[in-house]
């Protein structure tokens, strides 16, 4: 390369320099905005993770408290001054029914039941809300109407399908109809998916009518 080429190249070079340095201090800001949007996101994303995680253990601490209290009215009032948001409101509604339902309050727990239902809370504990709602006698649904939600609960993919079939086994008893209820008996206890205590209480309830049990093969 000849001193003239060398020359050009060396000059060429300090005006690429100069213009990358240039633009970097027309538009460096953008750069540094950038940088802080991204630590800033991160910074406020871990916060929010932080914040998330000690209500959570806030809410619960404080759902084992009301629980641990001695009487159903004092949890139920402990319960009710707990303050959640998302699927924490729905447990505590789904608790305050249950103690409501064990002072035979049955009006109270159905409306925490519909609490449930009429919320946000995810699909699992609505479905556990209308169940729980049909285990109310005096809850407000009429025989037929009772029956009619079972048998839609028992026909679907629910996971309180079987149990929804012990229930219209229960009501087939208590009308008399032993026949059918020992078929839906025998339905729930050889189903692949039966969980092993409701398992052995259908066997129990078998056995009670005189029929034996026998546990399908494979």
């Amino acid at each position: 390369m000849s001193e003239t080429d060398s020359f050009i190249e060396e000059v060429s070079e300090e005006v690429r320099r100069d213009k990358l340095y240039a633009t970097m201090r027309k538009y460096g800001w953008i750069a540094v905005l950038l940088v802080l949007a991204l630590v800033g996101g991160t910074a406020y994303r871990e916060y929010k993770i932080s914040s998330a995680t000690f209500d959570a253990q806030k809410t619960g601490d404080a759902i084992i408290s009301a629980m641990s209290l001695d009487s159903p009215d004092a949890r139920i009032q402990a319960l009710d001054e707990i303050e959640a948001v998302g699927p924490n409101r729905a447990i505590i509604a789904l608790l305050g029914a249950a103690q409501y339902q064990s002072i035979e309050e049955f009006g109270s727990s159905f409306e925490k039941l519909e609490q449930v239902e009429s919320g946000d809370a995810p699909s699992a504990y609505v479905e556990l809300a209308t169940f729980k709602k049909l285990l109310i006698e005096d809850g407000g649904f009429d025989e037929s109407a009772r029956i009619d939600a079972l048998n839609d609960i028992a026909g679907s993919a629910s996971a309180y399908a079987l149990y929804a079939k012990e229930q219209l086994a229960l009501i087939d008893l208590s009308a008399g109809r032993k026949e059918a209820a020992i078929n839906r008996l025998s339905e729930i206890f050889n189903d692949a998916n039966v969980s092993q205590s409701l398992r052995q209480r259908v066997s129990q309830l078998m056995i009670i009518l005189g029929e034996n049990p026998e546990t399908p093969e494979g």
